[in-house]
């Protein structure tokens, strides 16, 4: 008999974890034999990042993890959701892994199995060698092949005993920040290169995937996480549901179009005939996307609000993905994106659970039968200690609560949301941003590198443990 629904409690079975990615956390950039990936060289060009700031140290999770991992079981989560540094393991990309890279990955997933938390490891979360950007990077089809040696070390080193495993993290932002609008590493802005980055992506998650597989045991789950925008048109004129569908096409459909159904949508095709032919998508090459997955990880922060732009449209690009001359989104310079309404977190995005309701909606329908997990949700706030050194954040409280009622109700209209995993559990190197942006649970004194749980870390962990989600009053 199903449980029982309500508002306000989960699935007993329904896992609670928190996320993380490599080069966010771990600093230790040269040690153990790890090169440069492409945000180290990113990082470290003047004028790329927030105050010149860079994952050096970043919270030095490297030497730190057995804190980090005591810090969870205390709080009661079940499941840490962490990315391997692929220039830890195979620093030119190529050959045979570093052991000593592999072995700190090795001693991460022991701590967490050994405190009952389940690891899900994530492959790639950006942090390509340097030595294959330099060969091209993304829109170079040997990328994916590379990646799917890479895969296949990495499955082969943990797959005996993690079971939960992400190809690839947020694709769109690799192809179209990194080398659309430039404001992600690599920084290029080649809009035909950003298309071929983004199939050679898709084509290392399908090759990606088979690898895995060639070397896990079966009962292992093959997943990738996408942040697809919830794209919603300022009216109903032709006009803006035409550039909505332009928008979505380039957010979303460029990847779940192959990865699901095998096939890039055709407007998607004559949205960009200007810039690209597509000869590079090879016979064989869909087949090879599309994998059979056990899961899917949606990615949700804020919705977006577009128009048809006109001859009036000044202003700078209000898409939420950063300032740049260049746009991310190619072939769409007939696009206005607007403001969304509404209260925003530090980044400027709105705070829209609907959002997230409809994006599962979405692909319950989009995907039928296929488990969901929500692999990263969570809002960055201007936290600061009181003067007895704790940490309140009764706005992240807030934001939590409201996306995680989106989701009970989402599984209470029928989908399959199995988790959810809290971006993120430590504040931490926020990409272009820097140190400004303070996305997690536990506050880190940069000075000191100290971890104090926030009054949300509590509020989460207490969900974690009951399953139910506490009042947003409560004190902690």
């Amino acid at each position: 008999m199903p449980e029982p629904m309500s508002s306000v409690s989960f699935p007993s079975a329904f896992l609670w974890g928190a996320a993380t990615s490599a080069y966010q956390i771990e600093g230790a950039v040269r040690e153990g034999g790890r090169t440069p990936s492409i945000w180290d060289t990113f990082s470290h060009t003047p004028g790329r990042t927030a105050g010149g700031e860079h994952g050096d140290i970043a919270v030095d999770h490297y030497h730190r993890y057995r804190e980090d991992v005591a810090l969870m079981a205390d709080l009661g989560l079940g499941a840490y959701r962490f990315s391997i540094s692929w220039p830890r393991v195979q620093p030119t990309g190529r050959g045979p892994a570093v052991q000593v890279g592999l072995d700190f990955y090795r001693r991460l997933v022991d701590e967490l199995l050994e405190k009952g938390i389940k690891p899900a490891v994530t492959l790639y979360h950006w942090d390509l060698p340097q030595e294959l950007e330099d060969a091209g990077g993304w829109p170079e089809r040997d990328t994916a092949y590379r990646f799917a040696e890479y895969a296949q070390i990495v499955g082969e080193a943990l797959g005996d005993r993690v079971e939960q495993w992400i190809t690839l993290n947020e694709p769109w932002c690799s192809a179209f920040l990194g080398y659309g609008s430039g404001v992600h590493a690599p920084g290029r802005t080649e809009p035909a290169a950003t298309l071929r980055a983004a199939h050679h992506l898709n084509l290392a998650h399908g090759l990606g995937a088979s690898a895995l597989r060639s070397v896990m045991p079966a009962r292992n789950s093959v997943a990738l996480s996408l942040n697809s925008s919830v794209v919603r048109p300022v009216s109903q004129d032709p006009a803006d549901l035409a550039a909505a569908r332009k928008i979505d096409d380039l957010a979303n459909g460029v990847f779940h179009g192959p990865i699901l159904h095998g096939v890039y949508p055709e407007s998607l095709y004559a949205a960009t005939e200007l810039l690209t032919d597509w000869s590079y998508v090879l016979d064989g090459d869909l087949a090879a996307i599309n994998q059979p997955l056990d899961a899917l990880g949606l990615n949700y922060y804020t919705p977006a609000l577009v128009s048809a732009s006109d001859a009036e449209s000044t202003g700078p690009r209000a898409d939420g993905h950063g300032a740049s001359e260049h746009s991310p989104w190619p072939g769409a310079d007939d696009v206005l994106f607007h403001q969304t309404p509404g209260e925003r977190t530090e980044m400027g995005w709105s705070i829209d659970p609907t959002g997230l309701h409809e994006l599962i909606m979405r692909y319950t329908r989009e995907a039928p039968g296929l488990p969901l997990y929500i692999t990263e949700n969570g809002a960055a706030y201007d936290d600061k200690p009181d003067p007895d050194g704790r940490v309140h954040d009764p706005e992240r409280i807030a934001y939590l609560h409201g996306h995680l009622s989106a989701v009970r109700q989402a599984i209470t209209d029928g989908a399959d949301v199995r988790g959810y995993y809290l971006w993120s559990l430590l504040d931490n190197f926020e990409w272009a941003y820097g140190y400004e942006k303070r996305f997690g649970a536990v506050y880190v004194d940069y000075s000191t590198l100290v971890r104090t749980p926030k009054s949300s870390a509590y509020w989460y962990g207490k969900a974690a443990r009951t399953g139910a989600l506490p009042e947003v009053d409560e004190v902690f």
